[in-house]
């Protein structure tokens, strides 16, 4: 029999995907065995001891003793194997030989070794582990319904232990089976693209949908499309220059309307803020002090920004924290040379020990210096959004953060609130989100094959910004304000708030007469002349063109193609004149069904290779500050999904390191770049000063930084 159960036992590859439903008595194994066999039209395999060991009491011979564990699991290994050959594609075990292990270690302390390693050895597919949220029944063989929770943790244990792929499956028997089919629908696609069951739970566990997972591998096979552009966008060709009073109407507009709309800011504050210190965490890994002078250092590595850093050191809003905790670290700190005094000033505000600044989110160091206290841009944006964000008393902040860090906005915020509140009478609201799991992308190597990590599992990394589309997406409101995190200012907040108010004001304009038109268009009674004067408000409003195709359209098409134009979100971006900041700028672009649209465009997205490509770049006049005002709601007040509308070409392939590993990864279309592309866009010229971002340390000198 040793010989006949070796032999039996699978453990290598075969063309029958098989699933082994899993779990202790009564738990709806059988029933979700035979769902399943109907379902897929194929062979179930019952189980073995139920027959066996009625036969043994009908017979006389006692009750299951350990004795019958080697029979029971070389009966069960020959019915599967039988059931094998006459399965259709799938063979569904409503028992295991791991089963038959488990009730032997846990009913006699025992387990024959050659059932163990069977046991162990015996692979499928994939485990359904059924749950115990059933009611237990007697059926004469079973044993007790007593203690169902312990013996489902020592199931779901052994499964854990022998390194088994697993599921758990809850639920009633209509229940069990959607999910069940669901989840081998997609274990069956993952297979086929060669996946492996491990990885497969992986990417199940992740929430990734399997046919993102097959887009993401041809990607990196075909490559992204570099964005065609046509010209940049400039002043009177695409982006539009509002006068003083034009800017105080707009505003105005936007005050007096406000009340009939739910706002919301949106502020993408997840970053950490290691980009901000990565030249001083260069210092700190290049620099000997014992055999240098930092002068040298500098002078060596041409660092001009190490350089600025140590000049307008005591300007900074931190300085003086920073200062008293090298007095406490260091009693003799004031005796030290200049150098010395330098260089641990750096390393305690990098050290985790202490500030850990690079390694904590942006949104949370301190920026600014007041009188009276001093503000981190979380708070700096809490301030504003009562400024502009306000409707009916009634103020509301979303921010986009790790769930990690989400306590330490919580502490700012908590002690800074109630006093905005009063100063602004407004009740701030403010709410989380995190980047979904299930936008994270594969990692390939440099044969585009799937990478794996030292423990050979799958590597998934973050989708970049434009996974906030759908944190975006599911933000219940009518109009919506976004802005970085680090694009705050310490000085102009009330004219900043004043031109924020004026884009929104232009959005309200422009969605009255779009909604205003699409009603019309849907009454029936849409006359030629109103075709010709939507036509008109397209070109000059929107920036929209239709192709010489459209007159050749029938009323009735020409009211759909219309409609069709019309009916989507709107964004109005504030532009910056560029001065040489780096990013996205305004650009015509021609997409693949050749028509010609306003989109923000990436330098990461252009053919560099292409030198008329280059000059068009290279003759932008404006820059994307990211200052956007967003209409996420139609004409019939519902929401938009703002997925129906991402332009998925518009993605990125970047280089990254994993465990010292050149991996290629992907980035989902950007926030305000290809997530955006479909929208009805217009681009509006704002000052200069409405735009400070805090791109390393060094910025925070700037003049829109530090106090008056």
């Amino acid at each position: 029999m040793e010989e006949n159960l070796e032999q039996l036992t699978k453990s290598g590859a075969s063309p029958i995907i098989r699933i082994a439903i899993f779990g202790p008595e009564s738990t709806g194994k059988t029933t979700l065995a035979t769902q399943l066999a109907e379902y897929y039209k194929t062979a179930w395999v019952p189980e073995f001891a139920r027959d066996y060991l009625q036969e043994k009491l009908d017979n006389g011979l006692g009750v299951c003793d350990v004795n019958d564990m080697l029979p029971i699991a070389y009966g069960q290994t020959k019915l599967e194997n039988e059931k094998e050959i006459i399965a259709n594609k799938y063979l569904f075990c409503d028992t295991t030989l791991l089963v038959t292990k488990v009730f032997s270690d846990l009913y006699y302390g025992f387990c024959d070794p050659l059932l163990d390693k069977a046991a162990r050895a015996h692979q499928y597919d994939l485990f359904f582990l059924t749950d115990i949220d059933v009611p237990w029944e007697d059926d004469g063989l079973r044993d007790s319904p007593n203690g169902r929770e312990t013996i489902f943790g020592v199931f779901k244990q052994s499964l854990i232990d022998n390194k088994k792929p697993f599921i758990t499956i809850s639920g009633d028997k209509e229940t069990r089976l959607k999910k069940a089919v669901a989840i081998i629908e997609d274990l069956t696609k993952a297979l086929e693209m060669g996946f492996t069951s491990d990885d497969f739970l992986q990417i199940h566990e992740h929430g990734i949908p399997l046919e993102n997972i097959r887009k993401q591998l041809s990607i990196f096979s075909e490559g992204i499309s570099k964005s065609i552009l046509v010209n940049p966008a400039t002043v009177n060709n695409g982006i539009l220059k509002l006068t003083d009073p034009d800017f105080e109407q707009k505003a105005n507009y936007f005050d007096e309307n406000k009340s009939k709309f739910k706002l919301k800011k949106f502020v993408p504050a997840s970053g950490a803020a290691s980009r901000m210190f990565k030249f001083l965490t260069t210092f700190l890994n290049e620099f000997d002090l014992e055999n240098e002078s930092i002068n040298a250092y500098i002078n060596r590595k041409k660092d001009t920004e190490l350089s600025l850093f140590i000049v307008g050191m005591d300007k900074f809003s931190f300085f003086e924290m920073v200062d008293k905790k090298l007095k406490e670290v260091y009693p003799d700190f004031d005796a030290l040379g200049r150098d010395y005094k330098n260089y641990y000033f750096i390393k305690i505000l990098l050290s985790p020990e202490y500030f850990d600044f690079a390694n904590k989110p942006k949104g949370i160091l301190p920026f600014h210096k007041y009188a009276t206290h001093i503000a981190a841009p979380i708070q700096e944006h809490l301030f504003e959004c009562a400024f502009y964000a306000t409707s009916n008393n009634q103020s509301n902040l979303h921010l986009t953060v790790s769930e990690n860090h989400q306590t330490q906005f919580e502490e700012i915020i908590e002690k800074v609130k109630g006093e905005i509140e009063a100063e602004s009478n407004s009740t701030i609201a403010v709410s989380y989100s995190y980047q979904k799991k299930e936008t994270d992308t594969v990692a390939v190597d440099a044969d585009n094959k799937p990478f794996r990590n030292e423990k050979g599992m799958l590597v998934f990394r973050p989708g970049g910004h434009g996974a906030l589309i759908e944190n975006l997406n599911a933000i219940e409101a009518d109009v919506v304000f976004i802005k970085n995190i680090d694009n705050v200012s310490q000085n102009n907040i009330k004219n900043v708030s004043f031109y924020k108010k004026a884009l929104a004001g232009v959005l309200m304009e422009l969605q009255h007469q779009i909604f205003e038109y699409l009603k019309e268009l849907d009454s029936d009674e849409a006359m030629p002349e109103k075709i010709n004067e939507i036509l008109v408000f397209l070109k000059k409003q929107l920036n929209v063109e239709m192709n010489d195709g459209f007159h050749k359209l029938i009323l009735k098409d020409q009211i759909s193609k219309l409609k069709e134009t019309l009916d989507k979100p709107i964004r109005v971006c504030g532009m910056v004149k560029n001065e040489g900041e780096p990013g996205g700028g305004p650009f015509w672009v021609r997409g693949t069904d050749g028509s010609v649209s306003l989109q923000i465009v990436e330098t990461s997205q252009v053919d560099l290779t292409n030198k008329d490509q280059v000059k068009i770049l290279s003759n932008a006049t404006h820059f994307n500050p990211v200052d956007l005002v967003c209409g996420l709601k139609n004409y019939k007040n519902e929401k938009f999904d703002l997925k129906q509308f991402i332009d998925s070409n518009s993605g990125f392939i970047v280089h990254k390191n994993n465990g010292g590993v050149d991996v290629k990864a992907y980035e989902l279309p950007g926030l305000w770049n290809g997530a955006m592309a479909n929208w009805l866009t217009v681009f509006v010229e704002v000052p200069l000063f409405t735009f400070n971002p805090v791109k390393t340390v060094n910025d925070l000198l700037k003049p829109a930084h530090q106090p008056l």
